[in-house]
Order: structure tokens, then sequence, then C-alpha cells
């Protein structure tokens, strides 16, 4: 079964204010919280511009807001370079999510994802360092030399490559809500989580079985 690469559409995209951007991290992993960018609030991809991109990384702690500042300064010199940056960004997540669906069972999902990862690991160069947060806890970082675009997605696609190494697809699992598409890894002693969110999904799946009850009874 050939499985193909598919990228949200842009032409038809407004990105939303900032105030109103919701990123949420439930996947376990940065590389499933990255995949899981493309479904935020009302079904909107939170990643709609190069600008939200960088907004996502230093929510994910990706980036410092130092970096970030200087990463937009450079976009607003260079935007065919940003634009660049965030359609590989969009690339590698799709790839990522072919990964994530259907990497345990089709050869091909691992394939593409794999040539992704080497990809972008092939053509960034840098240097990896340990930060200190502002919270007191470390980050490790990627600071790429020369293209200050090159390495923006290093860490997640690093986080995909630690997954390949660990073995860990068998335990990444999609949303038990047939509505919902997030993943996440599945870090529960018997391995039987079921909801991406137990706030959400959860919540509803939980109703569900409420109103079923009462309409028996």
């Amino acid at each position: 079964m050939l499985l193909e690469l598919r990228e949200a559409p842009e032409s038809s995209f407004m990105p939303a204010p900032d105030e109103q951007r919701s990123f949420r991290f439930i996947g376990e992993r940065l590389w499933l919280d990255f995949v899981n960018s493309e479904l935020g609030d009302r079904g909107r991809d939170v990643l709609g511009d190069f600008d939200a991109l960088l907004s996502w990384l230093e929510a994910a702690t990706v980036l410092d807001a130092e970096r970030c500042a200087n990463i937009r300064r450079r976009a607003a010199q260079q935007p065919s370079g940003a634009a660049a940056a965030w359609q590989e960004a969009r690339r590698v997540r799709a790839a990522l999510r072919l990964l994530a669906e259907f990497g345990v069972t089709h050869d091909n999902a691992r394939d593409q994802a794999l040539f992704e990862i080497n990809r972008v690991l092939g053509r960034s160069a840098g240097t990896r360092r340990v930060d200190l947060r502002p919270d007191g806890t470390f980050a490790r970082s990627f600071v790429p030399v020369g293209d200050a675009f090159a390495g923006l997605v290093i860490p997640v696609v690093e986080s995909a490559a630690d997954a390949l190494i660990a073995g860990e697809l068998a335990r990444v699992r999609r949303c038990g809500d047939a509505r919902c598409r997030r993943v996440f890894f599945d870090t529960t002693k018997n391995g039987r989580r079921r909801w991406c969110d137990m706030a959400t999904c959860g919540n509803r799946a939980k109703a569900a079985r409420h109103r079923e009850k009462m309409r028996a009874s």
C-alpha cells in the first residue's frame, strides 16, 4: 500500500492572531506534538505562517525568546528563506504524521519519514548545546551555523529519530475518538490509554456513554 504524503492546504488559511493561538502539548514526545500542531482549536492549523512556526517552537522550548526575536528579524530581511523554512516544516510534519499513524505496519511510511529525517539532519550544520531555562530546568537546543532557518526543525526530527531507535512506534496511538486525529505516546504501564486528552476527548466519550446509559434505562 502506497501512502501519500499530503500537506495541509495553504491558500485559504488566514492565521489567527497571537492571542487566539492554542498550542497544546499532549503527545508526550516533541515530534508527536509537532504532528498535532496541524489540529488546533476549531480544527485550524496553528502553523499557518512562519511566525506561527516560531511561536510554536518557542512554546515547545525548542527556541528561546532571544533567538526567536533574532530569527524574526532575519525573516523580515529574507522572506523567501523564511517561506522555504515554513514549507519544509510542513513537509516534515506530513511525513511524521504518516510515521505516527502507519509506521508500525507500513514500510512505506517509515521509509518516507526516514528520508525526511535524514534529509533535514544532513543539510544542517551547527552546534548542540544545553541551556538553562528561566524555571531552573535544562533543555537541549541546536544553534545552526550560517543559515538561520536551516536548523529550526532539527530538534523535532531528532525526537522522531530517537523514537525509531528506541523502538517506540508500537506505543504511538491515535486518539480513540474517531473525530480526533491527534496522536500520542502511551506511557501507561498497561499500554491501554485511549484518549489524547481526558479533558476533551475523554470527557466527550464519558458523556456519550452516560447519555447512552440514560436512554437504555
